[in-house]
């Protein structure tokens, strides 16, 4: 092997190796508190926007806000850093793919605890109880699914969500969209009769006087609960840290105050503070 050819290969195994530890955050990354961080300084965050009023970007201010941001924020705040937010595919998030990619250190964004999700991903303890619930027109005359099936009317879901995969379970063949948005959008336009989606979403959007000719049609109760998501067996400190967060904001009132700002009055069951 000539010379050249044999600087040639140790540069190439110098390049191989830069793009390792760039691919594993190098320089940029920082252990705080035992908790492995992507970025120096930052807590990094991966969620799909939009998603209100857990997580959306603010028209005025331009920022991301919402109930999990606030959560996640208290999460930052322990660790002595700040919150970053990247917005991401959500199927790149149920599989685990973004955080396994060195995209994020938690996941945000409504996700319920599933038993394929905890396969692939660590989650921490419970901090939302969740339903589903179906929006349609005022006076539509649907109080059940059963309604829908019957008189054939389109339903439409959100794409990889729990609530797509509720209805498909029970028989039906949704129209499925990109994000929450586009579902809105679709009943709205008429490209859908009825549509599926988490119930505190949907009460979001009927506060909007732009949907005051819809209404919540039907609770589906699933019996979800959300949880936030890290990388399968990298970060136990940090799952640690965000169950105490979660039950500490629970204990001294956080959690209440969230909650209300975000969701509205918070039910017993919900477990906050006083």
């Amino acid at each position: 092997m000539s010379r050249r050819t044999t600087l040639r290969a140790f540069g190439a195994g110098l390049a191989a190796l830069a793009l390792t530890a760039s691919a594993c955050g190098g320089d940029k990354g920082a252990t705080v508190q035992g908790v492995k961080l992507i970025e120096k300084g930052a807590l990094t965050s991966c969620t799909h926007l939009p998603y209100p009023p857990f997580q959306s970007e603010d028209k005025k201010s331009g920022k991301v806000v919402g109930f999990d941001v606030e959560l996640i924020d208290l999460v930052a705040k322990r660790l002595g850093v700040t919150q970053k937010i990247v917005d991401t595919p959500f199927e790149t998030m149920k599989t685990g793919s973004a955080l396994n990619a060195g995209k994020c250190d938690i996941q945000m964004g409504g996700m319920t605890i599933k038993p394929d999700r905890v396969k692939f991903m660590d989650v921490s303890t419970p901090y939302f109880d969740a339903t589903q619930s179906l929006m349609a027109k005022k006076g539509s005359g649907i109080t059940t699914l059963d309604d829908v099936k019957a008189r054939k009317l389109k339903l439409g879901s959100q794409a990889s969500t729990t609530g797509e995969d509720f209805v498909k379970g029970k028989g039906f063949d949704p129209r499925s969209f990109d994000n929450s948005n586009a579902e809105l959008n679709g009943l709205r336009t008429g490209q859908v009769d009825v549509i599926v989606q988490d119930d505190p979403v949907v009460k979001g959007w009927l506060k909007d006087p732009a949907n005051a000719g819809f209404e919540i049609a039907a609770n589906l109760n699933t019996g979800e609960q959300y949880g936030f998501w890290m990388r399968k067996g990298h970060n136990p400190e940090l799952v640690k840290i965000t169950n105490d967060v979660i039950a500490k904001a629970k204990a001294d009132g956080s959690y209440k105050r969230i909650y209300e700002k975000w969701i509205g009055p918070m039910p017993p069951s919900a477990g906050g503070g006083s």
